[in-house]
């Protein structure tokens, strides 16, 4: 069953520019080009707090290629390099 009241388009966290707010809908490692492996990646970005549900914030861009950003992670401020955020889905 889909969910019609989602009116907003799924993208990439790591996409998305200063001042976004959204909700992480799932995770998606394949789609990241990190050093470390999908089941890593994921394991390691649901043991930060990105997962499904959580509002998601993006507070701060690197000077350097906008990289790495600050994302607020419902209560808590977590930094993480933009290839890594490709891979959490959000709306």
């Amino acid at each position: 069953m889909t969910d019609t009241t989602d009116t907003r388009s799924h993208m990439p966290l790591g996409l998305a520019q200063r001042g976004y707010t959204g909700v992480i809908q799932h995770l998606a490692a394949k789609q990241a080009d990190s050093a470390l492996s999908d089941v890593e990646l994921e394991s390691r970005l649901i043991e930060l707090g990105f997962v499904e549900g959580a509002r998601v914030e993006i507070l701060h861009e690197g000077l350097v290629g906008r990289d790495p950003i600050a994302v607020r992670v419902d209560s808590i401020t977590i930094a993480v390099r933009r290839r890594e955020a490709m891979a959490i889905i959000v709306a």
